[in-house]
């Protein structure tokens, strides 16, 4: 393992998951998925988003298509959660989720809408 790298990566899992999420999802990993763990932050983390050509909010913009073009809403909805961190406006989601509607189909768009719908509600509580 590069440790510069990682380290990286974990403080860009943080400032994008939030600390309480990483912390909580590397102290829980077992045996057999503490490598699997150590890797996502690494590579994904500490190469992909520490590479700094993209910004983190351009970066947060492409993972919610991205995720949502795969339809894994668990990981969707952490990712909305980042973005919205990162600095991604109402409107810019609001523009991405009509994006991901044409091209991922409406069905998607409905779950992300209802994912999105919530977040909201919880952040303006």
């Amino acid at each position: 393992m590069d440790k510069e790298r990682f380290e990286r990566g974990l403080a860009k899992r943080k400032a994008v998951l939030g600390d309480e999420y990483v912390e909580k999802s590397l102290a829980n990993a077992s045996e057999f998925s503490q490598d699997f763990q150590e890797i996502l932050t690494e590579f994904c983390w500490g190469a992909g988003w520490g590479d700094e050509t993209l910004d983190m909010k351009t970066r947060s913009m492409l993972n919610v298509a991205m995720i949502a073009a795969l339809n894994r809403m668990h990981e969707w909805e952490l990712h909305f959660k980042g973005a919205i961190k990162n600095g991604v406006s109402r409107d810019e989601l609001k523009a991405i989720l009509n994006q991901i509607a044409i091209y991922c189909g409406v069905p998607v768009a409905v779950e992300c809408h209802r994912i999105a719908n919530r977040v909201f509600a919880e952040m303006d509580e």
